[in-house]
């Protein structure tokens, strides 16, 4: 067997395996990156591209992906792996060996470590400001206590990857993909639960007449997902003959189990790894499930693929690594299962997801579910509605304000008008202009008084006549 690099070394860490098959590609020697490539997807150093496009379906895969990829940028680490053992690995020896790596190396996994610390930081606060009361956005978060939740890391350090976070990194991925079919299948029946719960309700709503329709229409469509040919069982002689005649275009009565190992080992690693495996089974579910018909659903399509996968490793992977080696298969080819495969395989239809006990307490759940959201949602509506009354009461006091600002705008504007009306104070006997006589120039109180003074200083007064006195007399 070829070597493979740092996928070939952690072969020696089983629960590991499916792990890094599907982070990284194929093996080192396989040549170097086409030119075309982005630099973004390029490696750091010749060879391969490490990036792969297959998902762990973990939570923290991205940073897992880059993490590997920088690792193996470092020689000295890459070869202190391939001479790894098992024991190595799990004891955290390995993990140790961080602290030679070089300075470039170190760097850039500090940075990695720094931008997921960022972004875990920032799906905390957006998962509490969805569950928080808006009176509560303004309580200080301890980063520090919510980050413990989150074991791929070390969360007392922020700042720089060291050997424990390697370690970390390792024992919980490998927990969690060990977990992830079993959590696989667990979404898968809360999806099917979903789906006849709605089927019910639909049905509950419609008229008698429209409801014996509906479900008339319902066993029709079942009627023809069930009409289907037979389906070999995963791994049997009959499903790869299959494969052999109809995929690879060879004689079934030629068929030689290690060239058909050889066939599809697509990397040439000297191994079938699951995805490797579920492309096998491509032909069986074709059978099955068409995307052009409604009454076959694709997510049971998926959910059938795992449970060929599974039923394979089961009986083929004997030393359960989730890999199947040569020899595995070439032993599994000699048992007398692998030709006698009775009826055929069972279908998803055939064996029910959930228990009508466990589709009472899902509706339960959703029962509650949908009351706390109600809640919530009245809640909501009435803070809108004080909202709303708020503002009413705002715009009102704001058209108050601004008829007052115009009002005594005008007020000003009129005083402006009449001081520019009134002339100024003249000299002495000189008319002035008053508001209201249209313009024609009326005398003052004051002026008439003059007038009247003056006109009597004209006029001397008279002396008193005296009476005239006769001179015969005298």
């Amino acid at each position: 067997m070829p070597s493979v690099g740092l996928r070939a070394a952690l072969l020696l860490l089983p629960s590991l395996l499916l792990l890094l098959r599907t982070v990284l590609t194929v093996p080192l020697e396989r040549g170097a990156p086409k030119k075309e490539e982005s630099p973004a997807t390029e490696s750091p150093v010749s060879g391969p591209a490490l990036l792969s496009s297959q998902d762990t379906g973990l939570y923290y895969h991205r940073y897992l992906q880059e993490v590997i990829n920088v690792l193996e940028t470092d020689g000295h680490f890459r070869e202190k792996l391939q001479a790894a053992n098992a024991e190595d690995i799990k004891s955290g020896k390995l993990s140790r060996e961080l602290d030679f790596v070089s300075h470039h190396v170190r760097t850039k996994l500090d940075e990695l470590k720094r931008q997921e610390v960022s972004r875990l930081r920032m799906l905390l606060k957006a998962k509490m400001d969805a569950e928080q009361e808006p009176s509560e956005h303004d309580v200080q978060v301890d980063h520090l206590s919510l980050l413990k939740q989150f074991e791929h890391l070390d969360p007392q350090n922020q700042h720089t990857f060291e050997a424990r976070d390697l370690e970390l990194l390792i024992q919980t991925a490998t927990r969690d993909l060990a977990q992830y079919d079993a959590a696989h299948h667990e979404e898968f029946k809360r999806y099917e639960m979903l789906k006849e719960h709605e089927r019910r309700r639909y049905l509950e709503s419609l008229g008698e007449e429209q409801r014996r329709e509906a479900e008339r229409k319902l066993e029709e469509q079942q009627r023809r997902h069930r009409e289907h040919p037979k389906v070999n069982v995963p791994g049997s002689q009959a499903q790869l003959k299959e494969v052999w005649e109809e995929l690879d275009g060879l004689d079934p009565n030629r068929f030689n189990p290690k060239t058909f190992f050889i066939l599809h080992d697509i990397n040439s690693d000297g191994v079938l790894d699951e995805q490797e495996l579920e492309a096998l089974f491509t032909k069986e579910l074709e059978k099955v499930y068409d995307p052009k018909n409604e009454e076959d659903d694709m997510r049971e399509m998926e959910e059938e693929r795992l449970r060929m996968r599974e039923h394979v490793m089961k009986n083929v992977d004997t030393n359960q690594d989730r890999l199947v080696t040569l020899e595995e298969f070439l032993a599994s080819t000699q048992r007398k299962e692998f030709g006698d495969t009775g009826e055929g395989w069972e279908t998803v239809e055939m064996h029910p997801a959930y228990t009508e006990e466990e589709l009472r307490r899902f509706e339960e759940e959703l029962a509650a579910r949908e009351a706390e959201l109600n809640a919530k949602a009245q809640r909501l509506s009435q803070e809108t509605e004080a909202l709303g009354r708020s503002q009413d009461h705002l715009e009102a006091q704001k058209r108050e304000l601004q008829q007052a600002v115009l009002q005594m705008e005008q007020r000003k504007q009129q005083q402006q008008a009449l001081n520019a009306l009134a002339p100024a104070p003249g000299r002495e006997g000189q008319l002035k202009f008053h508001p209201g006589t249209d313009g024609v120039p009326v005398p003052g109180a004051a002026d008439d008084q003059k007038d009247r003074d003056t006109s009597e200083k004209k006029v001397p007064e008279q002396p008193p006549k005296l009476p005239q006195l006769d001179s015969q007399k005298l």
